[in-house]
């Protein structure tokens, strides 16, 4: 039988501009109903307030609440700027939620001493950092985390210019890849671009949607 995945978006990227993870996931779990709840402004909110307020954590408990009573039967978050409230928000539903990074960062923290990670929201930077540290600290890990933010690019992406985009992004990866020996894309919406940046860097790039819609096939794989 066929299981109900609720994704949670927090802006309309993965929406109307980048179809990744709906590839991935027709790819990946084919038999999959797939159902999507957005809240177009909430990743705007966060950007404004240069974090996230306990008003954003009760939107996305809103949006997780909406996919349960849906019928979902696992959530899928793709927004990683939101990834702390997500842990707020799952702690009000019954469903399993899993994010899209979760996987990406556990693999960071088990391969990478020097990690880059690359962000094109500022808001992002925190929240991945943080869950690799995490995830190092549990492996009992010692690792340095080097930020960088490739400043414009997800409007420009948002307004329709890719190439312009793409350019930021590059030139960013190019410059951090002299100080790390791996390289994390914080957003999920830099995923088709990992190719060019690991032949550009000659350093590993990690990206979220593959590993992350692995790990949630597997999730729901365990789904009775």
């Amino acid at each position: 039988m066929s299981k109900k995945i609720a994704i949670l978006h927090t802006s309309f990227v993965f929406v109307s501009v980048e179809p990744v993870i709906n590839d991935l996931i027709a790819e990946l779990i084919p038999d999959a109903e797939v159902m999507h709840f957005v809240d177009s402004d909430v990743l705007a909110t966060v950007q404004r307030e240069n974090g996230i307020s306990a008003k954003s954590e009760a939107r996305m408990t809103h949006l997780a609440q909406a996919a349960e009573e849906a019928g979902a039967d696992i959530i899928f978050s793709a927004c990683s700027s939101l990834g702390p409230a997500l842990d707020v928000a799952a702690r009000s539903v019954h469903t399993p939620v899993v994010k899209i990074d979760e996987a990406m960062a556990l693999r960071a923290a088990q391969e990478g001493d020097r990690i880059g990670v690359l962000a094109t929201v500022p808001t992002t930077l925190a929240p991945t950092s943080n869950l690799i540290q995490w995830h190092a600290d549990e492996l009992g890990r010692s690792i340095q985390v080097e930020q960088r933010l490739a400043e414009g690019a997800f409007a420009t992406l948002m307004a329709g210019d890719r190439d312009a985009h793409d350019q930021t992004v590059i030139a960013q990866a190019v410059d951090l890849a002299k100080n790390v020996d791996i390289i994390v894309l914080a957003q999920a919406s830099m995923s088709r671009l990992a190719a060019v940046l690991e032949e550009k860097t000659g350093k590993p790039v990690l990206s979220s949607p593959r590993i992350g819609v692995d790990y949630l096939a597997d999730r729901v794989a365990e789904l009775v």
